[in-house]
């Protein structure tokens, strides 16, 4: 297969979830099972997208694939001679792979969708927006510059909002919509702004044509520190899609929306953009943007990982497992550990939406009950739930022979090593901390959900095992949470196909002083940095390599005491949960209730939003209202001055001149007869009277 027929592929499957919304939108209501098109699309593009990804990874494994064409040219444009604006297509080895993953998440959320939404009265306009959300998100995955990924960056946070507000005639639904859509407004602005300023210097937005301008010592505004700023500003882009601390308030809330939907953007969709995000700039980050990055991540991970001990509604508790795991992915990247970023993104994307699907599963199966403490002893009524719950539990606890294990293993990994070389040892401490919690809180869902005596027996006794359509979905999701599709190792993620022939970190192309001791390269590795063949040093490699069998001791040590106390609390009941709470009830409720954070967003930033509002609204109507009404009360009683000064001074003057002149001519008019005889009698009175007046005798 040619290049160029890869491209036409690749612009296929991009637009092929655009026409399957594009018809159902409209013809929906005239043909009722007009979504069945919409899931075949979706059919076709992940059987593409596979097609793509094993040509690449089998043909052009070394090779990066760029079609690319001129959108916009500005001739004497303001900031230079002229600008050319491309858009196009960068078909990498994490392209296609993300292609597969985002594909196949999305077909399969599309067919658990049609049992699960059934009956809904908007049910084709649902899969309508699953399209348009897919198209989006694909734009962000094949995209080969800044600017068309900000674009369907817009694109996807427009489409993640009539998903999660998909349910509009509810308030809290309504609300989460428009949470998410402006927490995510605020990150977007500063990767707006971090666009710019590479636009600015560069004159472009293409990726690989910032890095060559960078790796050549062009620094934006020729310092490192605008450097630094430019990455953390588009970082901010991140911060807000994969919900990172602080904007990560409105990932839980988004769990309003449909369930399939939480697991489309829980998954590998919505949340993934961030990451990718990240793993797009990662050449052009310096150390300081990368230390904050590396904080940013540590920080996400052990508040949401801490706020999900807690949580007692089903979806609630996924979702801050969602927050804490991309934090762990972004803490990877962070302290350089790309690789493993990456892997995690997509083991994440796999057993995290088998989780959420389970849960959906379970909510079915309920009748739309999401509280834990009212199930139990549901493994008995749906085993094949069950079952893939559980194996994607251990998947995300980092249990062997599982996927997470093999990718949580090489990022706990990555933070010992960044610890040794660095000396910040907060962030391996976090991450070793955050293991424990993630399979504490994990098993504690599993246990209150499925083992023990069911809580709400009316309810269990109508429980049953979703329809084909809904598990067949966990089944898939399931299967691709164990080891063996990414190395025979069960140990050792970084002796697979997956980590050892498909993914390479990039070079990073930013200057030697910005970097960390660790991205120093010696001369030798210099040279072959060049052709972006090395991104760290031999220190680094080798403190990597002695950081692997320490983490993985203590990382199942941590998840194993994690599943212990699980079990010790609420499956053995050695302990009560509810007496610890209790003794800890200030700590308790300070998790249960999310840190307060929403209650001080409500204190500091919505307060202060609404007071600043309140005060433009009042200089708005006391100041520049009152000048415009001042003026228009100065104007209107100068309007009436003038309109009396008209009406009874000059049209005074003029209507009395005319009248006097009527009058005259009135009295004029008298004498005027035209008669002879009149004039006759007039020129001789006249002689009279003259003769009267000089008396001539």
């Amino acid at each position: 297969m040619s290049e160029s027929l890869l491209i036409n592929i690749c612009i296929v499957i991009l637009f092929l979830p655009l026409v399957g919304f594009s018809t159902v939108i409209i013809l929906g209501k005239k043909i009722p099972k007009l979504y069945i098109f919409e899931v075949t699309i979706l059919g076709v593009a992940l059987l593409l997208s596979i097609i793509v990804a094993y040509t690449k990874l089998t043909f052009y494994s070394t090779k990066n694939i760029i079609g690319a064409f001129t959108w916009i040219t500005m001739s004497n444009a303001p900031v230079g001679d002229s600008i050319s604006i491309d858009l196009g297509m960068k078909i990498d080895n994490i392209t296609v792979l993300m292609l597969f993953v985002v594909n196949l998440i999305s077909f399969l959320v599309h067919v658990y969708s049609i049992e699960y939404m059934r009956g809904d009265k908007r049910y084709t306009r649902y899969f309508a927006y699953l399209g348009i959300f897919t198209f989006s998100m694909l734009g962000i995955v094949l995209t080969h510059n800044l600017l068309m990924m900000y674009i369907f960056w817009e694109l996807v946070g427009v489409s993640s909002y009539l998903l999660i507000g998909f349910w509009f005639e509810k308030k809290s639904a309504a609300d989460a919509g428009k949470k998410a859509f402006i927490v995510n407004r605020i990150g977007d602005i500063g990767m707006f702004i971090g666009i710019l300023i590479l636009f600015t210097q560069y004159k472009t937005f293409t990726f690989d044509t910032i890095y060559q301008q960078i790796a050549s010592g062009n620094l934006p505004f020729g310092s490192n520190g605008w450097l630094t700023a430019a990455g953390i500003l588009v970082f901010l882009g991140a911060v807000g899609k994969s919900a990172q601390f602080p904007l990560h308030v409105w990932l839980p809330d988004a769990m309003e929306g449909p369930t399939p939907v939480s697991a489309l953007i829980h998954a590998a969709t919505m949340v993934a953009a961030g990451v990718y995000l990240i793993i797009r700039i990662f050449p052009m980050l310096t150390a300081d943007a990368m230390l904050v990055i590396a904080v940013t991540g540590a920080v996400t991970s052990l508040v949401a990982a801490t706020i999900a001990l807690t949580q007692n509604d089903i979806k609630k508790v996924l979702a801050y497992s969602t927050v804490s795991q991309l934090g762990y992915m972004v803490m990877s990247l962070g302290v350089g550990a790309y690789v493993f970023a990456f892997f995690h993104l997509v083991t994440h994307a796999f057993f995290k939406a088998c989780l959420f699907l389970g849960s959906g599963s379970v909510i079915h199966s309920m009748h739309h009950e999401q509280d834990i403490r009212n199930m139990g002893g549901l493994r008995k009524k749906m085993p094949i739930t069950y079952f893939t719950f559980l194996i994607s539990t251990l998947a995300i606890s980092g249990i062997p022979f599982f996927s997470g294990f093999l990718s949580k293993d090489g990022i706990l990994a990555g933070t010992l090593a960044f610890g040794k070389l660095t000396g910040h040892w907060l962030i391996p401490i976090i991450g070793f901390t955050v293991a424990g919690l993630t399979a504490f809180y994990m098993f504690r869902l599993v246990i209150l959900t499925f083992h023990g005596e069911p809580r709400d027996h009316h309810k269990f006794e109508h429980a049953h095992e979703s329809p084909f359509v809904m598990a067949a979905p966990l089944v898939v999701l399931a299967a691709l949470s164990i080891f063996i599709w990414y190395t025979p190792n069960p140990i050792g993620a970084d002796q697979g196909w997956f980590m050892k022939d498909w993914v390479k970190a990039p070079s990073q192309v930013t200057p030697l002083e910005t970097r960390f001791d660790f991205m120093k390269p010696s001369s030798e590795e210099a040279k072959a940095e060049v052709h972006g063949e090395v991104v760290h040093s031999v220190e680094y490699t080798e403190t990597m390599h002695w950081a692997h069998y320490p983490a993985m001791v203590m990382s199942l040590i941590l998840a194993g005491l994690g599943i212990l106390i699980a079990f010790m609390f609420y499956q053995w009941k050695k302990f009560s949960a509810d007496k610890l709470a209790d003794k800890i009830k200030p700590l308790y409720n300070f998790s249960l209730n999310k840190w307060y954070l929403d209650e001080v967003y409500d204190k500091t930033a919505i307060a202060g939003t609404l007071i600043f509002s309140s005060i433009l609204s009042w200089f708005d109507n006391k100041i520049v209202d009152g000048i415009v009404n001042g003026s228009a009360t100065v104007t209107k009683f100068t309007s009436g001055m003038s309109g009396w000064f008209d009406t009874y001074v000059v049209d005074g003057f003029v209507n009395f001149t005319a009248f006097f002149s009527g009058f005259i001519g009135l009295s004029f008019r008298r004498l005027q007869t035209g008669k002879v005889q009149t004039y006759i009698v007039f020129i001789v009175f006249a002689v009279v009277i003259l003769f009267l007046i000089f008396k001539p005798f």
